[in-house]
């Protein structure tokens, strides 16, 4: 068993333990669902369905369990979400959540829970996205069908949710070249061919589908996103593809806009 299985079947029977009755589902999404998971640049991503909110207890409880498995997985950890299932069919869009980890958040948990349990609710529009490719291409860990708590996403909640992550892509390509190189190839996708795909899918559609021009900055970021060293592009050269694809997506769009 890899480390990936490890960490999900503990997940799941600790889930199981803790919010007991109230566990409506756990579920698999990103590129672990999607077969392109990579220990050094992916992280676990986890979608748990619940019947009801959460008493500030159990979450706490719950949390420390998070973020001691979160302790032994792969580099980029755990991002997890947890939704009620009242929210999932019919879909709210933005959609409101329960409770939510990543490792950007780790550092607020440990040095102030009570604050962080108090807080860390609200809505989120990237759950669209999530919802999406779990509809499609996810993975049921436990509890019922995907099909029974999930509908559809429609096609303009998605797009917006995909959007948020590459609208500003210009100004911040430099900063983050290989999530924003590969992010905007599988938004012009969906945005021209309403193609659900993974960054790594979505680098390779882009090679057969974006100017050459711009062919050694989409390989360099897929070449990353397999292990290897990060990339550092010329600025002016990735800003300018950053460009040719922001006017491109706005240009395909073949939907209404949220």
């Amino acid at each position: 068993m890899n480390i990936l299985d490890n960490i999900t079947k503990s997940f799941v029977e600790q889930s199981q333990i803790i919010l007991e009755d109230n566990l409506v589902g756990i579920y698999l999404h990103g590129s672990a669902a999607m077969g392109c998971f990579h220990a050094e640049k992916s992280d676990i991503d986890l979608l748990v369905v619940v019947k009801q909110d959460i008493p500030n207890q159990v979450k706490r409880r719950y949390m420390d369990m998070v973020v001691e498995l979160n302790a032994s997985a792969p580099k980029k950890g755990i991002e997890l979400s947890i939704v009620r299932e009242e929210v999932c069919k019919p879909f709210v869009y933005p959609t409101p959540f329960v409770l939510h980890f990543s490792n950007a958040h780790l550092e607020w948990y440990q040095t102030n829970p009570s604050d962080y349990i108090a807080k860390m609710n609200g809505t989120d529009k990237d759950l669209a996205a999530h919802v999406t490719i779990l509809y499609h291409r996810g993975e049921c860990l436990c509890g019922k069908e995907i099909q029974d708590v999930f509908e559809k996403i429609r096609p303009e909640y998605y797009f917006d949710s995909i959007w948020c992550d590459v609208e500003e892509a210009e100004e911040e390509i430099t900063k983050n070249p290989m999530y924003i190189i590969l992010n905007l190839c599988r938004v012009l996708a969906y945005g021209k061919d309403e193609l659900i795909l993974s960054k790594q899918e979505g680098g390779k559609w882009g090679l057969n589908n974006v100017p050459e021009t711009y062919h050694p900055l989409i390989l360099q970021a897929l070449h990353e996103y397999a292990g290897n060293e990060p990339i550092k592009p010329d600025g002016e050269y990735a800003r300018k593809y950053a460009a040719y694809m922001i006017n491109q997506i706005r240009t395909n769009i073949t939907f209404r806009k949220v």
